[in-house]
């Protein structure tokens, strides 16, 4: 047990809590896509069953274990067919930015749950306060991480929708690329010198930053 507790990322106490979380994390997530699409008129995701509250229809096994190991992942990826956009620009922004942002609400009502049961008195257990931590911490992870400019994360099409014409076209087509050499620095130790301290980082500056608002707020 001393052994596998070394190979992952959270102690082997914490991984109730954190399979809990990314059940609603992940799903939320990509409900948030789908849902931003379906309303800017693209069906595609609802006609396969992503329009849906499903864990089991968002969850991928290699993005959902490597949380575990990397303390980073993924789910499986909302399909968007921007054809169906009258501003395609414009709509598969939202589109991209609605899956980071739905990971941010779901902390801020972490913070909120627990500041608030803190401000009212209301005593809570370990296991209560051990799930919110980790509810909250692993929300503003994939927040922060999917903002990250590489593809196919959120912030390269955020990136890739905001660029020329011209920019894009390149983009596009140095794209497997990019997907090769991020999937390299997620998985071997080079992550230590790029992903990481950028995640090391951010993910504090957001997690301070909304705690000193609601303790402000609460107190």
């Amino acid at each position: 047990m001393e052994g596998l507790e070394g190979f992952l990322r959270y102690p082997l106490s914490m991984i109730p809590y954190v399979v809990i979380t990314l059940a609603v994390a992940f799903t939320v997530h990509e409900f948030a896509h789908a849902f931003v699409a379906y309303k800017f008129g693209d069906q595609t995701a609802k006609n396969q069953g992503r329009l849906t509250l499903n864990p089991l229809k968002h969850l991928d096994p290699i993005g959902t274990l490597l949380i575990f190991i990397a303390g980073f992942g993924w789910a499986r990826p909302v399909p968007v067919n921007r054809f169906f956009f009258k501003k395609p620009r414009l709509a598969s922004i939202l589109v991209s930015a609605a899956g980071p942002l739905s990971n941010l609400i779901l902390a801020v009502i972490g913070f909120i749950v627990g500041y608030g049961l803190s401000r009212f008195g209301i005593s809570t257990s370990e296991v209560i306060n051990n799930f919110i931590n980790i509810f909250i911490n692993l929300n503003i992870v994939l927040f922060v991480f999917n903002l990250l400019p590489f593809p196919p994360l959120d912030g390269y099409r955020i990136i890739e929708d905001l660029a020329p014409n011209d920019v894009r076209a390149k983009m596009t087509q140095y794209e497997q690329y990019g997907s090769l050499i991020f999937l390299i620095l997620v998985i071997t130790p080079l992550g230590r010198y790029t992903i990481q301290p950028i995640m090391n980082n951010l993910i504090p500056w957001v997690t301070d930053g909304l705690s000193h608002f609601f303790y402000t707020l609460f107190f």
